[in-house]
């Protein structure tokens, strides 16, 4: 069986995915005025500038603070209550096209994001794809966030969840395909067949040239219901396998996870 891994934001989406529901999630009392505007700032540097180590792992920690607290129910509710709004109209049509030559081939299709699963697994139901890896926060018994990780869905942990992943849905990584826009997803893109860059930052691009990897450039935000019918999510959810992934997820945190809480 072969695959087709999507990095997040930037690949799928033309915004960072977190910054995307700042302001819902002001409405909704989780978040004061002033951090929507930090966060779009934050999004701007990313969009233009790229991720990096360090800038990523300022921005784990700033959501970590942020969020400590939050109700997790809340933020799903927040998330699936507002996804037409805030999402649909940031797909890129270059990736919907290639979700569906890749589904038309037979391929499994998945989300790999360092976003939180809460915002993730959503998309991953609301787009049809098979399944999805994200950033797994600890909750306490009430449901609220600690502000500690269960597991981070980045860099090197992308490519161990695909292994697992792998392992666990009968994948060949050689014969698959993975799609990122930034240098600190090359452990993700190394690990398929099948690399590809989209709307690279500088050293991803750079890299890219030295090893002759295909680059793509996504530039045509479209909304989803102009292209096919939006799915109900419950209903998406039984159907996509979503919950496979999250069996593959259940692996990565009885591996990783214990680790990341420390950390």
């Amino acid at each position: 069986m072969e695959a087709a891994f999507f990095d997040l934001d930037k690949t799928i989406i033309a915004r960072a995915s977190m910054a995307a529901f700042g302001h819902h999630f002001y409405r909704g009392g989780l978040i004061s005025r002033s951090t929507v505007v930090r966060a779009l700032a934050s999004q701007l540097v990313y969009l233009h500038l790229g991720a990096s180590e360090q800038k990523l792992a300022k921005i784990r920690e700033s959501v970590l603070k942020l969020t400590r607290g939050w109700d997790q129910g809340e933020v799903s509710r927040i998330v699936r209550e507002t996804l037409d709004e805030v999402v649909e109209p940031i797909i890129y049509a270059e990736a919907l096209e290639l979700l569906e030559q890749h589904h038309a081939s037979g391929r499994k299709t998945y989300l790999v994001s360092a976003s939180p699963e809460e915002i993730v697994q959503p998309l991953a139901e609301y787009l049809g794809v098979d399944g999805a890896i994200a950033s797994r926060a600890v909750v306490d018994l009430d449901g609220r966030y600690t502000g500690e990780m269960a597991f981070y869905a980045y860099g090197p942990f992308k490519a161990e969840a695909m292994r697992d992943l792998a392992l666990f849905e009968g994948i060949d990584l050689a014969a698959s395909y993975a799609y990122s826009d930034s240098y600190t997803d090359v452990p993700m893109l190394e690990a398929v067949g099948h690399p590809v860059v989209v709307n690279p930052d500088r050293v991803l691009a750079r890299l890219a040239r030295d090893r002759d990897w295909e680059t793509l450039q996504f530039t045509r935000p479209v909304r989803l219901r102009d292209r096919v019918p939006v799915p109900n999510l419950p209903t998406a959810a039984a159907l996509t396998g979503v919950a496979l992934a999250a069996t593959g997820a259940a692996v990565l945190v009885r591996r990783y996870g214990h680790r990341e809480a420390r950390a």
